[in-house]
Formats: C-alpha cells, structure tokens, sequence
C-alpha cells in the first residue's frame, strides 16, 4: 500500500500532464504560442490564465500553485509575474465578451442570481 502523500504526489503529476497538454493544444490552436499568468483563486486552487499569440484567451484551474507550475513548465509557455496592461493588451475580445460583461445594458444575458 503507498502512503496518502505519494498518492496525491501522483494525482497532481497525472493532473500536471494533463493541464500542459491542454495549454499545449491551446497555444497551438491560437497562434502556435501563449502566455500564462498564475493566480491564487482560494481553497488551494491556482488559476492558469492563457493569452494566445492571437489574442484568444481562456482559463484553465490547478488544484495547486505547484501543479500549475509545473503544468506550465512542461508546456513550455512564457509565465508572467502579472495579467499587466501589456498583457491585457494582446486580448482580443469579441461581442460575447463585451455582452458577458455589459449585460442587460447591451442587450447580453441577464444575470441568473438577479431573478
């Protein structure tokens, strides 16, 4: 029987893998290349905000900083210390996201906790 710790050892390289083949796929579909930024989102889990080379964006979660970064590693990505303004300037966003974040005041979908 192994011990609790090398289980959850091998779950979160299983998990690292899983997550650098994903960003892989991702900066391949986007441009051949992406950008990443690590944040703490609460309760141990660590988001993994992707930029691609063409402004494509999206989120992946980490059950840890130290699976998300070693997801990162192994997807050979550029990590950045910060979603900065030069970051945030190679998004690209598109008439859902712009409706995602207006709302009700550009004719987007209402917000299901306001009902």
């Amino acid at each position: 029987m192994l011990p609790v710790g090398s289980i959850l050892a091998m779950a979160d390289n299983k998990q690292a893998a899983k997550l650098a083949r994903q960003i892989t796929a991702f900066a391949r579909s986007h441009g051949g290349s992406a950008e990443g930024q690590l944040a703490h989102i609460g309760r141990g889990t660590t988001r993994i905000a992707l930029v691609g080379a063409n402004g494509e964006w999206g989120n992946l979660v980490a059950r840890s900083d130290e699976t998300a970064r070693k997801a990162v590693e192994l997807a050979g990505i550029t990590l950045r210390d910060e979603f900065d303004g030069e970051m945030a300037a190679q998004v690209r966003t598109g008439p859902y996201e712009w409706s995602r974040m207006a709302g009700l005041q550009i004719g987007g979908p209402a917000n299901p906790a306001d009902n």
